[in-house]
């Protein structure tokens, strides 16, 4: 056995501050510069509501808002939103009044298994907040970033409609549907 490997000192990371304000909470912490996040978040503030799905940013179960705006939370560094306001899912709600989004959610069945929910509503907010969706099917194209696999997309579709005060609930019922196999 090497022994001179066993007596070597441990190499100390270098951190750095992050000052956050999270749901309205102004929060600091000592990150190393890899820290995403989706990681702070969970691991180092308590905040379990945002999801780790792919880590790759490519189902939008981590999504959180940013300054209002929505933010895949596994693909941007904590330090580089110091100085930011974020919002997660565990923030929406006002006290024991829940946001309007999470009120149409329960009321149009827009979850199953509700692993995706969390990134689902912040992404809605942001949705709205962004002011880019007037139709059903563009706000189905506006959150399709975010991936559900229960396919609870008609539920989230016509919650999100309904927030947003737009005639149009569902989807199209002439559209055509077309069996086929879902891509890998």
């Amino acid at each position: 056995m090497d022994d001179h490997l066993s007596t070597a000192p441990p190499v100390a990371s270098t951190t750095y501050p992050v000052n956050l304000t999270i749901n309205g909470q102004p929060r600091q912490f000592e990150v190393e510069a890899w820290v995403t996040l989706l990681d702070l978040l969970r691991e180092r503030a308590g905040l379990a509501g945002t999801k780790k799905g792919c880590d790759h940013g490519q189902c939008g179960a981590c999504t959180v808002l940013v300054g209002g705006k929505r933010i895949n939370a596994c693909l941007t560094l904590a330090v580089m939103q110091n100085g930011k306001d974020i919002t997660t899912v565990e923030g929406l709600a006002d006290g024991a009044q829940l946001h309007p989004l999470q009120q149409a959610f329960i009321a149009h069945d827009a979850f199953q298994c509700g692993y995706c929910t969390p990134g689902q509503l912040c992404s809605a907010v942001g949705l709205i907040n962004e002011g880019q969706a007037g139709t059903a099917a563009e706000v189905r194209e506006l959150m399709s970033g975010n991936l559900c696999r229960c396919g609870a997309y008609p539920g989230i579709v016509a919650a999100v409609t309904e927030v947003m005060g737009l005639a149009e609930h569902q989807d199209n019922p002439d559209r055509p549907y077309l069996p086929g196999t879902v891509p890998a």
